[in-house]
């Protein structure tokens, strides 16, 4: 299986933040932010092996700044490194002020997904090239992320 750039599965969803979408304290309820995030990660993920896939994991889930109602919310998400049928996709939360253009980092987050099979079982997935600085800092990081859920994994497993 031929290795892909990272670039290919780059995804950007952009939304406007609306009344119904925020807290009493007029700013995105945290749990939207956490749907959108699973949205644009799952279409980067099967953008990069052209399966169907599932979440296995959210490893991470850093809020910086709220995103207030009025504003735009963008979301990246792209593939940033793969394993046998696992791939971690990083995603970057910015909003928007679009009065001002004021723009601000407000999350990120890390989720793993697997590639399905017609069967619904796992599957080989392409590995990643890393092109851009970014992509390769993430690259280069990611097994050490990698580590840190196998280990997770196994210390919730003997705690069942």
């Amino acid at each position: 299986m031929e290795a892909k750039p990272a670039r290919l599965s780059r995804t950007i969803l952009t939304e406007i933040i609306l009344p119904a979408d925020t807290n009493y304290h007029n700013t995105v309820f945290g749990g939207r932010v956490m749907q959108y995030i699973d949205k644009v990660a799952t279409i980067a993920s099967m953008r990069h092996c052209r399966r169907g896939v599932v979440t296995a994991s959210s490893d991470s889930l850093d809020f910086f700044a709220p995103v207030k109602l009025g504003e735009a919310i963008q979301l990246e998400a792209f593939v940033t490194w793969t394993h046998r049928s696992s791939m971690e996709v990083f995603v970057k939360v910015e909003s928007e002020n679009l009065l001002t253009g004021e723009k601000k980092r407000t999350a990120t987050s890390y989720l793993t997904f697997v590639a399905l099979d017609e069967h619904g079982q796992p599957c080989p997935v392409p590995a990643i090239i890393a092109e851009t600085d970014e992509e390769k800092r993430l690259f280069e990081t990611a097994e050490t992320r990698f580590a840190a859920r196998k280990l997770r994994k196994e210390e919730r497993n003997a705690n069942l």
